[in-house]
């Protein structure tokens, strides 16, 4: 038998008795995966849109069977009073929302969480004391016309489309920030490398606008995930029969939702295949996987161009943000691009928990949606915030070093590409060598062996002949 101590309530379930908190807005089943699940210390209701997505799909849900004439227009004004309240002050009931993240059971303690602390709130709210179940049940009341493998993964994909959403504005800032340095930079020429060795010459224009352009297109890819995350398994119940559901149901839940989410969403056109896969989850993942690894790489280029200051490229130069030792006075490291690249990192781990839970689903449910849920949330804001800095931090401030760009294209001997239609590939390879062993620039051979005239040099050397697709003619 459980004892009750001064400040707890006791409330049972199919187990038996439990202790809970006596203020507490949770309840039994909270109190026990609360127990069980003491994992990452992170709960539920630190995300807030996934809090958000909850509450509208319960209070929805309820709306809809007071409509069907499920449940009394008492009890639903209750449950949708409830979640106005929490959705009106989160930070207030954040903590009510404490169930770890990861969890057993396929986001059940998460559904029951929401729904006890809905029930609580409610009761609260109507003068009953919290726990007095037979006014408003968790359950009965509350998850009418629910299951937790319909619900959760729901929530999980609405709030994924409210963080898409911030996270489409964040890239769209980057990208637009690139654009502006590819404007300013656009008349800067240096020397383009490929394996890390002198290609052809370029401006450093176009190397921004390259960064751009690879990102760009991901707008178009966000929106199409959104899309496709907005169809939801609403109706499926516990492995999309729609046991225990009218079947009008579900396409009505889906038309309240869609009034206030700002988006639209709709029911699936097969609920089993759609409670089964997690599909649209392992896709989004692969589109955060690709941003990152782009974004990484990009951050790469950032570092090895302004290396140095003094011994290395020194094309470009990243704002001095801090310090960067503890013993070389004068050191600045590129730590923005360093923690952006880290944050990739952590991306493409996650992709991988996430295709390993995909994986691991059996049958008519994947129970590991609580590992992809986390991943996601995770992902997609720690991404988030590294563009968001990265633009304010890093790009917003790079300056060009002019000085050095045309000194290093000028000691490389790939200017001579250029001049391949006039001059022909063996009379420049052997300029070539002899500027490498005799440490002269190509420039200068030229010159001095006669092969061009300094008009036709400057033509040869102009920004509009060596950046872009032409012949010169000499």
């Amino acid at each position: 038998m459980t004892e009750r101590l001064p400040n707890q309530r006791v409330e049972q379930d199919s187990l038996g008795a439990c202790a809970v908190p006596y203020g507490a807005n949770w309840g039994v089943h909270t109190q026990r995966a609360l127990d069980n699940f003491p994992v990452t210390g992170v709960g539920i209701g630190r995300c807030p849109e996934f809090m958000r997505a909850f509450l509208l799909i319960k209070a929805s849900a309820a709306k809809t069977n007071a409509a069907l004439g499920f449940l009394s227009p008492e009890k639903a004004e209750w449950i949708e009073s409830a979640c106005k309240e929490i959705l009106s002050y989160p930070h207030k009931y954040q903590n009510d929302f404490n169930v770890d993240v990861l969890q057993g059971g396929a986001g059940t303690s998460a559904n029951m969480n929401v729904n006890e602390v809905i029930a609580n709130v409610g009761l609260s709210l109507a003068g009953y004391k919290k726990g007095d179940y037979a006014q408003l049940h968790p359950n009965d009341d509350v998850n009418m016309s629910q299951s937790t493998n319909d619900i959760y993964p729901s929530a999980v994909k609405i709030s994924l489309c409210f963080l898409l959403h911030d996270f489409k504005v964040a890239l769209a800032t980057l990208v637009e920030e690139m654009m502006e340095k590819a404007e300013e930079f656009k008349s800067v020429l240096k020397i383009g490398r490929t394996q890390l060795q002198d290609a052809v010459p370029m401006t450093l224009g176009q190397e921004f606008l390259a960064f751009a352009r690879i990102l760009a297109p991901f707008m178009v890819s966000i929106d199409e995930q959104i899309k496709d995350l907005s169809i939801l398994n609403i109706g499926g119940t516990a492995i999309g029969t729609g046991i225990n559901c009218d079947p009008r149901y579900g396409t009505m839940v889906c038309h309240t939702l869609s009034g206030v989410c700002g988006f639209t969403v709709q029911v699936a056109p097969d609920l089993v295949a759609a409670t089964s896969d997690v599909g649209p989850f392992v896709a989004c993942s692969g589109m955060l996987k690709s941003i990152a690894l782009k974004l990484s790489k990009i951050c790469n280029d950032l570092r090895l161009l302004s290396s140095g200051p003094r011994a290395g490229l020194s094309e470009i130069s990243l704002p001095s943000v801090q310090a960067g030792s503890s013993i070389m006075p004068g050191k600045v490291n590129p730590v923005i691009p360093e923690m952006v690249n880290q944050v990739a990192y952590m991306i493409v781990g996650y992709d991988t928990t996430i295709a390993l839970c995909a994986e691991g689903g059996q049958l008519q449910l994947n129970a590991f949606e609580p590992a992809i849920c986390h991943c996601l949330f995770n992902g997609i804001e720690y991404l988030k915030n590294a563009m968001q800095i990265l633009t304010q931090k890093c790009i917003s401030g790079i300056k060009a070093n002019k000085e050095n760009c045309l000194k290093n294209l000028h000691n490389s001997t790939g200017i001579l590409t250029g001049f391949l239609p006039a001059l022909g590939y063996d009379l420049c390879s052997r300029i070539a060598k002899q500027a490498l062993e005799e440490g002269k620039t190509v420039s200068q051979i030229l010159l001095e062996e006669k092969i061009l005239t300094q008009k036709d040099m400057q033509k040869g050397m102009d920004a509009a002949f060596l950046a872009s697709p032409c012949r010169i003619q000499v």
